[in-house]
């Protein structure tokens, strides 16, 4: 008799305690049903790390109310046999596809990084494109032969070049400032003006208008210098960004690629 007063008093410690461990897995319960406190963490792991929003008691409430307030609303909508809708089914299927492809995607990244040799590679190349002198020169943009001719003969007069592009210039991104278009590499420009640019010398402007796509320019070389490039660490977060974009969009092609389907894609 007193190991089965034990064992009686055992249960009914252990009955005393499930609802105390229970509660403790759960945030509540609706009509006979729990809601998981894992649901809770997880709504508040989206809203704290992919919305930006800061971790505190009144966003816990807040986040609480709105889990048990959707427990209730959705055994609502079970009671009616909604989910037996066949539009509700086909809407629930393009949502599992589209998670399912963002955790792919996600999984892709988290176990195919970047390395860093990858991207000081790549940087590297980066660099060496652009690695030479820089120039800052103004120019004048007319649409005729004729008016870039008036132009350099009034700045062989002694005429301000500035002041000539604020006046002439149809370029409106650099008329306002007398021409000036700052420190750039020539691969900046389109050929016929880089060309006449770097074979000018520090003061000196175009003797003859030169023609581009765009129209006439006259150029004013201003001053040189070798370019300025910044270092590793400064861009490496912009080199891994465009990295992991490239490869997971290769990742995308070999899939689409390797897919036995009698399908044909349109041209994209």
């Amino acid at each position: 008799m007193k190991k089965l007063s034990i064992a009686v008093s055992a249960v009914a410690i252990a009955a005393a305690l499930l609802p105390a461990l229970a509660s403790a897995q759960n945030i509540a319960i609706v009509n006979g049903k729990a809601v998981p406190k894992a649901r809770f963490e997880s709504f508040m792991t989206q809203i704290t790390k992919q919305g930006g929003q800061e971790r505190t008691p009144e966003l816990e409430q807040q986040v609480r109310d709105e889990i048990v307030l959707r427990e209730i609303f959705v055994q609502e909508a079970e009671r009616r046999g909604l989910q037996r809708d066949p539009e509700f089914r086909a809407q629930m299927e393009v949502a599992r596809q589209s998670l399912l492809i963002r955790e792919l995607f996600n999984n892709y990244q988290k176990t195919s990084p970047v390395s860093d040799d990858d991207l000081k590679a790549e940087y590297e190349q980066i660099k060496s494109a652009n690695s030479g002198s820089e120039y800052r020169a103004r120019h004048i943009l007319v649409e005729k032969e004729d008016e870039a001719k008036a132009l350099i003969a009034q700045l062989k007069g002694g005429a301000s070049f500035a002041e000539l592009a604020k006046a002439n210039s149809k370029d409106p991104g650099s008329a306002p400032n007398g021409g000036d278009l700052d420190w750039a590499s020539p691969g900046n420009y389109v050929p016929e003006f880089s060309q006449a640019m770097t074979k000018l010398t520090k003061g000196q402007f175009t003797d003859a208008p030169v023609k581009s796509q765009f129209g006439y320019h006259v150029i004013l070389l201003e001053d040189t210098r070798s370019a300025s490039f910044p270092s590793f660490e400064e861009v490496k977060p912009q080199l891994a960004q465009r990295a992991q974009q490239q490869k997971l969009a290769k990742y995308r092609d070999d899939l689409k690629t390797k897919a036995r389907t009698d399908y044909k894609f349109g041209a994209q």
